[in-house]
């Protein structure tokens, strides 16, 4: 006997709804296994940022016992973008660029590599990453994959959050910015990046991808005008080996944000 559309229909009904129940009893898919490593530093009163900016500030709220008998807590926060451990969007100095809210996931959740620059930083705290410094990367380790998050060790995460020791000085103001010394990455290593490795992104464990006495800041325009976003202020870097690990760095989704505080961590295979 032929069936009906309406029997068609139900038929169609039931089986969407089958596959929905299978689907939801069906195990959700499972992290990388491995050891998860933590490359963010905590946001507090020690945080580091920008010598011109205020800084990171929890005010007060409530903290106690309800008159309804129950305790609770709830506070708030105010900091400026850039700070921290965060990103940089590439509107931060390209117009017309991704804000934070539109940098794709597949810029910040990929495989990572870790380029070890420290002995060179410590022998110059305003040491520039050149690019044949990362040939020599490949050359023991291979060539930086397309799509990869390119992390560089130069050691400074050991200072934080000594301000003096991880900034160059310790000053609050204008001044104290114009007097900064820390590594960061050479324009030309930074356009290679981009233009020949096609990175998704690159991060560093200091204040900037630019070195601190830069004020061009080259490294970042060569970056974010090829739309490659830039983690500052990673921590624990010195745990991951060079290669075949995986990054996940998320930053709060801020609209039209130019920056945005990140909670990175990385996953390494047993």
């Amino acid at each position: 006997m032929p069936t009906s559309r309406t029997g068609v229909a139900r038929q169609s009904v039931v089986a969407v709804a089958l596959a929905l129940a299978a689907a939801c009893r069906a195990p959700a898919p499972a992290l990388p296994a491995g050891r998860v490593v933590d490359l963010s530093h905590p946001f507090g009163a020690e945080t580091i940022y920008w010598p011109t900016e205020e800084g990171f500030v929890l005010e007060e709220g409530f903290r106690g016992t309800t008159e309804r008998g129950y305790y609770y807590e709830a506070h708030r926060f105010r900091a400026a973008e850039h700070g921290g451990t965060h990103v940089d969007a590439p509107i931060h100095f390209a117009a017309g660029r991704s804000t934070v809210d539109r940098i794709p996931l597949e810029r910040l959740v990929a495989p990572g590599v870790r380029v070890d620059v420290s002995a060179a930083c410590a022998l110059d705290r305003d040491h520039a990453v050149s690019r044949a410094e990362l040939l020599a990367f490949e050359a023991r380790h291979g060539v930086i994959p397309a799509g990869a998050i390119v992390l560089l060790d130069t050691g400074f995460a050991a200072a934080w959050p000594d301000r003096a020791r991880y900034l160059g000085n310790a000053g609050r103001g204008p001044d104290a910015a114009d007097a900064l010394h820390f590594p960061g990455l050479s324009a030309e290593a930074a356009r290679w990046l981009a233009e020949e490795r096609r990175i998704a992104a690159v991060g560093i464990d200091t204040a900037s991808i630019d070195p601190g006495p830069s004020r061009d800041f080259e490294a970042h325009r060569m970056l974010f005008e090829r739309e490659v976003p830039a983690f500052e202020n990673l921590a624990s870097l010195e745990a991951l080996p060079p290669r075949d690990f995986y990054v996940i760095a998320l930053p709060m989704k801020i609209e039209g944000g130019s920056g945005a505080p990140l909670r990175a961590i990385a996953i390494v295979p047993p």
